[in-house]
């Protein structure tokens, strides 16, 4: 489990593999954000979502082993801390993207709120980051995003946040911490709403994201061929797949 490494968007944090995609200011974007400016500042991670960070998510998400959080706070603390030369004021306030009710009453936490506690234990910002674990609030259940379009993910969470107390969040920076970024569709939604109810800039954090550019491996079995041309055994083959 190590952090994300190579030119990375400075807007989303995408990989980008391409040296010309280089903006007026200097920094890099991938092509999703020279299209499309997005609601939120920046957004930050710890590293890809796959292999064993992959796994330690999955334990405290489903497994409910929720000592897992303690590991991955620390590993959002880090991510957290690429921000912290650029809030322009002394104290921000720390979202975690929050569960619907019936969700969190059969998970028994939100795993965003855990991860988050685990982080400021780490001491991120030298303090600088206060928590309002209640802030923002999911008021009614989402279908499953697996499978949609870009165009359905974001109508799908249209409508499904608010902000419980505008006070909170007006005139003030809002850091958005997930374990997970995916396509964005979540944490743009949260920053839509906090945005309207006064939010003068709104960061996000997450402990894993999705790369769309990376290599993965597949695994294939085959049987092995013996000298007497019959297949004798079955070896397993790594085969490198590049997904684009």
């Amino acid at each position: 489990m190590h952090p994300i490494e190579g030119s990375l968007c400075v807007v989303c944090g995408e990989r980008i593999w391409s040296p010309y995609a280089v903006t007026a200011d200097g920094g890099p974007r991938c092509g999703l954000c020279r299209r499309i400016e997005p609601v939120f500042a920046r957004a930050v991670a710890y590293g890809s979502y796959e292999g064993g960070l992959r796994e330690l998510i999955h334990l405290l998400k489903y497994g409910g082993v929720c000592p897992a959080a303690n590991v991955l706070g620390r590993m959002l603390a880090e991510a957290i801390a690429k921000l912290e030369r650029e809030f322009q004021q002394p104290s921000v306030v720390l979202l975690p993207v929050p569960l619907y009710r019936a969700k969190r009453r059969q998970r028994g936490f939100n795993q965003a709120e855990l991860i988050a506690r685990a982080a400021l234990k780490s001491n991120p910002c030298r303090g600088r980051l206060r928590l309002c674990a209640a802030g923002l609030v999911r008021q009614r259940e989402t279908a499953s995003q697996i499978g949609l379009t870009s165009h359905q993910r974001r109508e799908n969470l249209r409508g499904a946040f608010a902000v419980s107390d505008s006070e909170v969040v007006r005139g003030r920076e809002v850091l958005l911490v997930d374990d997970v970024y995916t396509t964005g569709a979540t944490v743009s939604e949260c920053a839509r709403v906090l945005r309207r109810a006064g939010a003068t800039k709104i960061w996000v954090a997450t402990v894993a994201r999705t790369l769309k550019n990376s290599a993965q491996y597949a695994e294939i079995e085959r049987p092995a061929v013996g000298e007497d041309n019959e297949a004798a055994d079955t070896q397993t083959v790594l085969a490198r797949a590049v997904v684009g």
